[in-house]
């Protein structure tokens, strides 16, 4: 009798300690799958910088075409004006000439 106690007591022992160790098992899978929800996050955050990044660069990128392109149109309006005051000068000068010659006719014909 007392055999078949000590036996039943070693059996729920066994049982304890698989009852334990199922319960570790249980905790390092829980813990596992937490170090892989981890690594997904900062996988994912590691992905939004990369692409806010990008965002950036592009943003710079259309910032600074954008400038180039209006200095290109200051330059064309100044090339523009330059232009249409050389043209002014030309035609006051051939204003003079034409002054100068009627001048001339007008002194020679006296």
């Amino acid at each position: 009798e007392r055999e078949r106690e000590r036996e039943r007591e070693r059996e729920r022992e066994r049982e304890r300690e698989r009852k334990r160790e199922r319960k570790r098992e249980r905790g390092r899978e829980r813990e596992e799958e937490r170090e892989k929800e981890r690594q997904r996050k900062r996988g994912r955050e590691i992905e939004r910088e990369r692409e806010r990044k990008r965002d950036r660069e592009r943003e710079r990128k259309r910032d600074r075409e954008r400038k180039r392109e209006e200095e290109r149109g200051r330059e064309r309006e100044r090339k523009r004006k330059r232009e249409r005051e050389e043209e002014r000068e030309r035609g006051r000068e051939r204003e003079r000439k034409r002054d100068c010659v009627s001048e001339w006719e007008r002194k020679s014909l006296v």
